[in-house]
């Protein structure tokens, strides 16, 4: 039995340290593993360590990762709070819109709500509409789409006031007609009665053409034309013979970058600006028939009829009126023959010729009253009040003369 138990010792130990070289060789080659699996792939220097006295990691690259960390943390806390913000302001409008609707629905339909006299008069729309009517002759048509307009900013002013939805229309406007039927002056009553309603701040006309929006050269045009609206801003930008913008047998021609602009601003800034375009009716057409954009942002379009004789003398007596000058009955019907023998002629101007008309009467008139007075001494030199604003019917003689008896080529000068 002993001499068992010593055989199985010696074979244990033989066994151990057969095997014990091998062991050995395993586990150095676990360690190396480890250690190489383990090593910084980026070179030598100091992996990333952890402190254990801070809790955090000893490098800079820690640091910044924890930096990022925290302010992904709280660019989603601003993302969570705009998205609440968004929600309850959606909440309030749609609690807001029911309430408008409840408020809506138990309107009484005999809810008084003013009278139109009363906004006519209190915004002073009245006051521009009557200015209208004294300052121009005739125009019953253009005077009637005036107050139509006017009608609708009012009836609009009083909708808003019992809290009904409302928009703004379009106000760009088309004026076509022949030169001095007055549409410079509807655009400046248009521009004082949109301020007066408050839909432009200001309510100036800012009168524009061809070469104060386009420029000679490339990089010119944009400045030109950007100024020009700065200055129209708040009220209305009266773009004079427009269709001379466009020039179709001129691809580069620098008007096509001006008609780009104002296209831009008709649409995006319509309720600071309103734009006019004006010249001549058929000369128009073809305009909006090249820039279809232009035609279709327009909202009113309204033509301007030639004067007829018996208007221009009416005319003629409202410039006497506003001058302080008294015309004879006589010199009205002088003044008509005038008239009606300038309209055949080329070049016809409707009220700018009366003006040019009535200055050279005036001036004709003042020539008698010197004559009369200072160099022939009639009365001793001393004249009246009446000889001052006196308009005869030789003074009108005198033009309607020029007609008839100059030369078939300089009658138009005259």
């Amino acid at each position: 039995m002993k001499l068992a138990l010593a055989s199985l010792s010696i074979l244990a130990v033989t066994s151990v340290s057969a095997f014990a070289p091998q062991t050995t060789r395993t586990t150095t080659t676990t360690t190396q593993l480890y250690q190489n699996a383990n090593q910084n792939p980026f070179g030598n220097a100091e992996s990333i360590q952890f402190d254990e006295a801070s809790g955090d990691t000893a490098t800079s690259g820690s640091g910044r990762l924890a930096d990022k960390l925290n302010e992904a943390d709280i660019e989603r806390r601003k993302i969570a709070e705009e998205a609440d913000r968004r929600e309850r302001a959606a909440e309030i409008r749609r609690e807001e819109r029911l309430a408008k609707i409840q408020y809506m629905n138990d309107m009484p339909e005999n809810q008084p709500a003013g009278t139109v006299d009363e906004f006519m008069f209190k915004e002073g729309v009245q006051d521009q509409l009557d200015k209208l009517d004294h300052d121009l002759v005739g125009l019953v048509a253009v005077k009637q789409r005036v107050k139509e307009i006017a009608a609708l900013l009012v009836l609009d002013k009083m909708r808003r006031k019992l809290g009904f939805e409302t928009s703004v229309p379009s106000l760009h406007m088309s004026f076509t007609g022949a030169p001095g039927t007055g549409k410079t002056t509807v655009a400046v009553r248009m521009g004082q009665i949109l301020a007066k309603m408050g839909y432009s701040r200001r309510g100036h006309v800012v009168l524009a053409t061809r070469d104060d929006l386009v420029g000679q050269y490339v990089g010119h045009t944009a400045p030109k034309t950007k100024e020009m609206i700065k200055k129209a801003m708040g009220g209305v930008l009266l773009v004079d013979e427009a269709y001379y913008l466009y020039n179709a047998a001129n691809d580069r021609d620098y008007g096509q970058e001006s008609i780009e602009i104002l296209l831009n601003v008709m649409e995006n800034q319509q309720d600071d600006l309103v734009v006019a375009v004006a010249g001549y009716k058929d000369r128009m057409d073809k305009f909006f028939s090249y820039i279809p954009g232009m035609m279709s942002r327009i909202g009113n379009h309204i033509d301007f009829p030639n004067y007829s004789a018996d208007e221009l003398v009416q005319i003629a007596a409202v410039m006497s009126r506003d001058l302080e000058y008294d015309i004879d009955e006589e010199a009205y019907i002088t003044f008509k023959n005038y008239i009606e023998a300038r309209m055949e002629l080329p070049f016809f101007s409707n009220a700018r010729t009366v003006r040019n008309a009535m200055d050279r009467a005036r001036m004709n008139s003042a020539i008698r009253t010197f004559e009369r007075f200072a160099i022939n001494g009639e009365n001793g030199g001393v004249c009246t009040v009446g000889d001052l604003k006196n308009i005869s019917a030789e003074d009108f003689q005198i033009l309607l003369d020029d007609i008839l008896n100059a030369d078939v080529n300089t009658r138009i000068f005259a």
